[in-house]
């Protein structure tokens, strides 16, 4: 075969891969623009090396864009804020558009992404490569330089912060509803309405920036979160439902810059879940489009 058959070999195997790559990248970095990157750097990594050496494709793709996420969750600590540029247009962008269509079929609940975001690096790559992608523990073990054992613990502790954060409704219209709702009732300060729209055992998670303590809050039951959403009800005024990474939201986006993210979980009438982003790099990772 010539050099140009064997390219094309190649890249068909590749992109054979690319959904499964980008579902791994997906739920490592809950960013579809930062997801596609990975793929596209792990091609390039590709067809920089003697793939005839490579014996299963599919392992070491998946090896190779696991670690390049590992360094993409570990620096966006070092990241310092900046204004979103642009999202003032993307507010207004339509809903339908073909990344929040995939985020869709993807089924990843975005109050699932928010929990994730609350692991540590180590923990999220454990819990996502074994618990979503059935990657066994001993290839993911050299990854993090850990034994197969430590790297189960990890996974073990991700699943425990995880469990509980269920699947999005699949009635995005259901879930919409639910969140105008909540939205309202917060912005008359109705409590009773709250508690009835919460399920009695929903669980509300704050990262460090959206609290005035600057530390993570997380609070369970109808009545604890309904009290805490009755307090915060001076962001309300400026807050508007809308599609965040595909599933409907809460945002407070002044003058186009996006400040904070509240994140829900419906179960049919009642909402689950609620997770609050502030984390400026959090926000950034947020495909965001305004409901009209």
């Amino acid at each position: 075969m010539t050099g140009v058959d064997v390219e094309e070999i190649l890249a068909s195997r590749f992109e054979s891969e690319r959904g499964r790559l980008r579902a791994v990248a997906y739920r490592m970095l809950g960013s579809l623009p930062e997801a596609d990157d990975a793929v596209q750097d792990a091609w390039l990594r590709l067809a920089r090396t003697d793939a005839g050496a490579i014996e299963n494709l599919g392992a070491w793709l998946t090896t190779v864009v696991a670690r390049i996420c590992l360094n993409a969750l570990r620096s966006r600590a070092a990241r310092h804020e900046e204004p979103i540029e642009g999202l003032e247009d993307a507010l207004r962008a339509s809903s339908d558009g073909p990344e929040e269509e995939a985020v869709m079929a993807d089924a990843v609940g975005l109050a699932l992404l928010v929990v994730l975001d609350t692991l540590q690096p180590a923990e999220r790559l454990a819990f996502v490569l074994h618990d979503m992608f059935d990657v066994p523990f001993d290839r993911i073990a050299p990854i993090l330089g850990k034994s197969s054992e430590a790297t189960r613990q990890l996974a073990s502790r991700a699943r425990r912060r995880v469990r509980g954060s269920e699947a999005p409704d699949p009635d995005r219209a259901r879930q919409q509803r639910a969140v105008e709702a909540y939205l309202a009732a917060v912005r008359t300060g109705d409590f009773d309405a709250l508690v009835e729209l919460l399920a009695p055992d929903v669980v509300i998670d704050a990262d460090a920036a959206s609290t005035p303590s600057r530390l993570a809050v997380t609070l369970r039951g109808a009545e604890t979160v309904a009290h805490a959403a009755v307090v915060s009800a001076a962001r309300a005024p400026f807050a508007r439902v809308a599609l965040v990474n595909g599933q409907p939201a809460l945002i407070v986006a002044p003058k186009g810059h996006l400040r904070l993210v509240l994140a829900f979980t419906v179960d049919g009438e009642r909402i689950t879940h609620v997770g609050v982003i502030a984390e400026p790099s959090r926000l950034r990772a947020l495909e965001v489009a305004v409901l009209e």
